[in-house]
C-alpha cells in the first residue's frame, strides 16, 4: 500500500507544489492553512505553516505546535523547504527532528533541496541555481538567511549534526547503506548532491529503504521523486460548472521572472492590466478605484492583471502589508472571479485567506512549480500558484491560458 504523508511547508506555493508530485500520479492531494481541519482520508496532506517571514525561533515553535496538531504516526513526514533557503529551513528542522525524537526515540533527516526542474541543484553540499553559486543569484541578494549557502554550515546554526553524501556516493550503487551507516551514527542528517531528477530518484528510494522512520527534507524536486516511488494511478479528473467570467492574475512577487512575465503577458493585448503602487495600496484609504473596474472587466469574461508596481530597491519589510492591502481591495468582488492566479506564496495567501478560502484540492501541474487546483471555501473556483521565482517569462502567459481552458470547459485535469 502506498504511504501516507504529511508535507509541512513555510509557504502556501511550496505546500501546493509539493503535494501536486503525488496528485500527478493519481492520489488525492489537497493543501490547507490556518485553523482548517485536514480531512483525514485524504491520502496527501500538505499544510502551509506561513513561517516563511518569521525568526527562527518563532519559526521552531510554530512547526513544533503543527506537529503536535498534525502528525500522524502512521503517515511519512515530509518538511518542505525553500530550494534558495529562504525563511528558516535549519530551525524548522530541527524542529521537526525534534518532534520526531520525542515521539519515537529517534529522528534521521534525508535532506536534498535540490529542484533541477527549476535549476536549483546541489554540488559538494552547496546549493546552485542555473550552475552558479546560489549566493550570487537574484533570490541570495535580495533575501537570505546564512552566511553561505552550503548546507552543512546551515543545520550547524541549528546545532544540527551532518554528513555530505557527495555525488560519487549517491550514484554509486551503494546509497542505501551508506543512509542507513548515517541514521546509525551522531549524526541526525544526511546532506544529499543532487544535479538531476535522476540523483532524487535514487535519494528517494535509498531513503524509503533504508530507515523507516527517515523524515525528508526538500523542496519539490525530492517530492517528485518520493511520488514517483509508489504506484501510478489515472488521474481522476476535476470537473466545474463552466464559466464565462474572466480570470485574475495577481503579480506580488519581487522576483524579475514574474515581472518580466507580466510585461510579455501584456504584449499579446489579451489581459486588462491595472497595477498598482505600494503607496496607493498603503494609503488610508487604500485602493478603493480597483474594484469597479475589476468587477466590470471580469463579468465581461476578460482577464485581468492587477501588478503591485515596484521602483528602486523595494523595501521587503513591506511585503506583507502590501500583500494585505490588495487582498483587503480586492475583496469585496471576490465572488465575481472566474479563476485565480497568484505569484509569491504570501500574495496568494493574503488573497485566500481574505477570500474566506480554507485549502486547495489539487488537480494538475502547469509546467514546474506551479500547480492547479480547485479552491475549498466560500468560492469553488481554479486557481494557479506559482513560487515567484520560479519559471520564464512565458509562465504567466501559459498560466492565464490554461486557466481560461479550465473555466471555460470547467475541466481542470
Amino acid at each position: 500500500m502506498d504511504a501516507r504523508w504529511l508535507i509541512l511547508a513555510d509557504d502556501l506555493t511550496g505546500a501546493a507544489d509539493c503535494a501536486i508530485a503525488f496528485r500527478r500520479r493519481g492520489r488525492s492531494a489537497a493543501v490547507t492553512w490556518g485553523a482548517a481541519v485536514p480531512d483525514p482520508s485524504i491520502p496527501v496532506l500538505s499544510y502551509d505553516a506561513d513561517s516563511r517571514a518569521r525568526a527562527a525561533e518563532a519559526a521552531a515553535q510554530r512547526h513544533a505546535a503543527l506537529l503536535e496538531r498534525l502528525h500522524d504516526p502512521e503517515r511519512r513526514l515530509f518538511k518542505k523547504i525553500d530550494s534558495t533557503l529562504r525563511g528558516q529551513p535549519a530551525a524548522e528542522s530541527a524542529a521537526t527532528l525534534a518532534h520526531l525524537r520525542a515521539r519515537s526515540g529517534r529522528a534521521f533527516g534525508v535532506l536534498a533541496p535540490a529542484f533541477p526542474g527549476t535549476g536549483r541543484t546541489t554540488v559538494d553540499g552547496r546549493m546552485r541555481v542555473g550552475g552558479r553559486p546560489l549566493e550570487e543569484a537574484e533570490v541570495w541578494r535580495r533575501d537570505h538567511t546564512y552566511a553561505s549557502a552550503v548546507l552543512g554550515a546551515m543545520l550547524a546554526s541549528a546545532g544540527i549534526r551532518s554528513r555530505s553524501l557527495t555525488l560519487p556516493t549517491v550514484r554509486g550503487g551503494r546509497l542505501a547503506d551508506a543512509l542507513a551507516e548515517v541514521a546509525a551514527g551522531p549524526e541526525a542528517v544526511a546532506v544529499c548532491d543532487a544535479e538531476t531528477d535522476d540523483d532524487l530518484r535514487r535519494i528517494a528510494e535509498a531513503g524509503l529503504a533504508a530507515t523507516p522512520w527517515a523524515v525528508f527534507i526538500g523542496s519539490a524536486g525530492l517530492a517528485h521523486a518520493l511520488a514517483a516511488s509508489g504506484s501510478t494511478a489515472a488521474l481522476e479528473p476535476v470537473r466545474i460548472a463552466p464559466d464565462r467570467r474572466g480570470s485574475l492574475l495577481v503579480v506580488g512577487s519581487l522576483a524579475e521572472v514574474s515581472r518580466a512575465g507580466a510585461r510579455r503577458l501584456l504584449t499579446d493585448g489579451a489581459v486588462v492590466h491595472l497595477p498598482v503602487a505600494p503607496e496607493t495600496l498603503l494609503a488610508a484609504d487604500g485602493p478603493s478605484h480597483l474594484a469597479t473596474p475589476i468587477a466590470a472587466r471580469l463579468a465581461a469574461g476578460q482577464d485581468v492583471l492587477v501588478e503591485i508596481l515596484l521602483a528602486g530597491e523595494p523595501d521587503m519589510r513591506l511585503g506583507p502589508r502590501l500583500a494585505q492591502a490588495l487582498a483587503d481591495a480586492l475583496a469585496p468582488i471576490a465572488g465575481q472571479i472566474g479563476a485565480l492566479a497568484a505569484t509569491g506564496g504570501e500574495t496568494a495567501a493574503a488573497l485566500l485567506t481574505r477570500f474566506d478560502i480554507h485549502g486547495i484540492q489539487l488537480a494538475d501541474e502547469i509546467e514546474p512549480g506551479v500547480s492547479l487546483g480547485l479552491t475549498l471555501g466560500r468560492l469553488s473556483i481554479p486557481i494557479a500558484t506559482k513560487a515567484g521565482a520560479f519559471g520564464d517569462a512565458d509562465s504567466l502567459t501559459r498560466i492565464r491560458d490554461r486557466l481560461r481552458r479550465a473555466r471555460t470547459e470547467g475541466n481542470l485535469s
